[in-house]
Formats: C-alpha cells, structure tokens, sequence
C-alpha cells in the first residue's frame, strides 16, 4: 500500500534532446519532455507553460534542473525523477526567405564544374586514361587511345556509384539505411549540440560568478 502511495507521489520526466519551435511559440512541459504521472495531475501538469519564446531567441537550453524546480514548486508534495538528456536545446525556427533563381544556378555551376574538375584531376594523378588503354590491349590485343569499351561504362559506373553512396534519387530515398554523408552529418549535428550545452553552461556559470 505504502508503494502505491509511493507511486502515485512520483513524477517521471525524460527531457527531449531537441525541439523545433516558431518565434514567440509559447513552449508546454509536455513540448520539452515526455512525462509519467498519475492521472489526476498528468493533464495538468503537461499543460504547464515552462517557457516563452521571444522574437530575439535563436538557441535556448532548458535545464532539466530548472524543470525539478519548476515542478517542485507547484506540486510540493511530489516527487520528481529525471531520467535521460539532462537538457533540452530549443530552436526556433524562422520564415526561410525565398532562393533567387540567378543564385540557385550559380551554385548549381560551381558544384557541377567544382565536382568535374576534381574528378578529372584524380584521373590524371593516377593515370586512369594510361590504365585503360593497358585493360584494352590486354583484352583484345590492340592499341587505342580512346578504349571507349572501358570509358563508357565507367563513367556510368561513377554516376551510379554517387547515387548508391548518397542513397538517394532527388528526394526518393533508394532505402532505408542512412548513407555516410546523413552519418557525419548527423554527428556533426550532435558535436555542435555539445558544444551549445557546454557554451550556455559557461555563460550561466559567469552570470553566477559575476553577480
């Protein structure tokens, strides 16, 4: 009975690891973390207003300690228990301006020729034309200097092997496995979000220091 009791007193909060918010957006407890609690409180406390997002916010961190406290304050008799990200970074998102179209082709002509050229560049470095009339000779006993037999398909071959690496197709994912370029991006996205949690605690830590 007493545990029952014990159970129904505890509050179980697992902070987010990141939340997409629109400017001014009023965030809820229930928007930065899920949440296990008895029913007659649960309603309630989800619906609690933990922060308010104002028009000069880009990044903010919300501290699952400042949350405990938060909570604490209001149900006193409560119990509060914290389980996974000890923060929550919150992003707010803007209107994204339109793209020119004169820009978008600029780019588009410095990726294209940028990847041509080093392309290009590596087969000169290691003799690809000079490897593939040595294939052809070998195979059919004769000296080309265009052994279009081998060029051919392997520029198609190089063609197909970027669409293999980067898994997709415009935006028609070829399957369900995340290609290399989604992994590195994907750890440079958590290394950046470690480096937000570490630089916003230096800066509470100076606030408090200076006060």
């Amino acid at each position: 009975m007493l545990e029952v009791n014990l159970m129904e007193k505890t509050i179980y909060i697992r902070m987010r690891n990141r939340v997409q918010v629109k400017p001014e957006e009023s965030l809820l407890l229930k928007d930065i973390a899920q949440i296990i609690a008895s029913e007659d409180i649960y309603e309630q406390l989800a619906a609690l207003q933990v922060l308010k997002v104002t028009p000069k916010d880009h990044i903010h961190i919300v501290d699952v300690m400042k949350v405990i406290e938060f909570i604490t304050g209001i149900y006193r008799d409560h119990e509060v228990q914290a389980v996974g990200p000890p923060q929550t970074i919150i992003e707010v998102i803007y209107k994204k301006k339109g793209m020119s179209i004169p820009f978008f082709i600029l780019v588009w002509f410095l990726l294209f020729f940028g990847a041509a050229l080093t392309i290009m560049n590596f087969h000169e470095d290691v003799s690809m034309q000079t490897v593939h009339e040595r294939l052809y000779y070998i195979m059919t006993g004769k000296e080309v200097e265009k052994p279009l037999l081998f060029q051919i398909p392997y520029s198609i071959g190089i063609g197909v092997g970027m669409v293999l690496f980067f898994n997709h197709v415009f935006k028609k994912r070829l399957n369900e496995e995340p290609s290399p370029l989604e992994v590195e991006m994907f750890n440079y996205q958590q290394s950046l979000d470690q480096y937000v949690i570490l630089h916003e605690n230096k800066e509470s830590v100076k606030h408090i220091d200076d006060d």
